[in-house]
């Protein structure tokens, strides 16, 4: 994200110099990896849909539960966003 926000090129020197400059060893191959599952991914897209999902979820606890039927559809909605994270499948891996 701080690579993105800087609008500067998403490869594997710039992640490692990042996670260098953080004090972490990162294994190469993981950092490799990484790059590779993010070539497809539109980071300032999943940026602002991880920005809008807590927004979202504040009025609904706000609100309290007066039915089941919310609830339900709550859950609904969360399965759908975890699919849209799929390109985020095992960043954390990378810290092992």
């Amino acid at each position: 994200m701080m690579l993105h926000s800087a609008e500067k090129e998403i490869d594997e020197k710039a992640v490692g110099a990042v996670l260098k400059a953080a004090g972490v060893k990162a294994d190469d191959a993981r950092v490799k990896a990484l790059v590779a599952s993010l070539a497809s991914v539109d980071i300032g897209e999943a940026m602002s849909q991880a920005i809008a999902a807590p927004a979202a979820a504040a009025p609904a606890a706000a609100g309290g539960s007066s039915s089941d039927a919310p609830a339900e559809e709550a859950a609904a909605e969360e399965e759908e966003e975890e699919d849209d994270g799929a390109g985020f499948e095992g960043l954390g891996s990378l810290f092992g």
